[in-house]
Order: C-alpha cells, then sequence, then structure tokens
C-alpha cells in the first residue's frame, strides 16, 4: 500500500530523469495530474497523457532535457509531507533561486506554481520544489 502518491511520482521522475529516460509512468490521480500540468507550463517537461489501463489508468509523461542532453529539473524534493504538512500564504512565497526554481502548490483554486500562486494572491499546502 503506498502512503504518499505524490513522493512516489516524484521519486519516479527522479529515477527516469538520472537514467535520461525519455518517458516515466504512473498511477493516474487529479493531484498527479495537475502536478503534471504545472511542470508542462512551467517548461520542465514536453507533455503528458493519460493511458486508459485496467484496473488503474497511466499517467504517462514526456520528459524534457536541453539542446546537448542536460537535464531540466536537477533537483525535486517533497515539502509536504502525510506526517507534517506545510503551508503557505501567497505573501511568504519567496522565489526558488531567484526564480530558477519553482514551488509547486495545492490550493483551493488547483495546483498552481509558486509564481501563478503569488500572481494570484493564492496560498496553500506546498508539495514539492524544483530546479
Amino acid at each position: 500500500m503506498m502512503t504518499d502518491p505524490i513522493a512516489d511520482m516524484l521519486t519516479r521522475i527522479r529515477n527516469a530523469i538520472r537514467v535520461e529516460r525519455p518517458h516515466v509512468q504512473m498511477p493516474h490521480s487529479k493531484l498527479k495530474r495537475g502536478v503534471a500540468e504545472v511542470l508542462k507550463r512551467e517548461g520542465y517537461i514536453w507533455d503528458w497523457a493519460e493511458d486508459e489501463a485496467d484496473p488503474v489508468s497511466q499517467l504517462r509523461l514526456t520528459l524534457k532535457y536541453g539542446p546537448n542532453g542536460e537535464r531540466l529539473i536537477r533537483h525535486i524534493q517533497r515539502v509536504s509531507k502525510p506526517g507534517r504538512r506545510i503551508y503557505s500564504k501567497a505573501v511568504d512565497l519567496k522565489p526558488v533561486l531567484n526564480g530558477q526554481g519553482i514551488n509547486i502548490l495545492s490550493t483551493s483554486r488547483g495546483v498552481v506554481s509558486d509564481r501563478e500562486a503569488r500572481q494570484r494572491k493564492l496560498g496553500g499546502e506546498v508539495l514539492c520544489v524544483l530546479w
């Protein structure tokens, strides 16, 4: 039984990038789809797709690398965990590495990056940080 599906998603992405895989698959959920959409909007992955399967549909991410094969996602880490939830207000969100990275938040308006949360004045649970 998996107790933290977001941590599992981040670990699958981290492992796939480490061995330079073009795609990574994981069980689908609305929250994971939201995280994948934020990664696509921020330019860290090419695209994502939902593959219907039995018994659980799969979420397939197409990973993005630089022109010489360099990794765009160098660091990805879970912030809020099941044992300790981390929440932040919009005014408390600071840019990650002077804007080179992002925080991904789960808000009342869906999953957004820290840039969008500051712009829309939304706070929420900080899911992960990456650069």
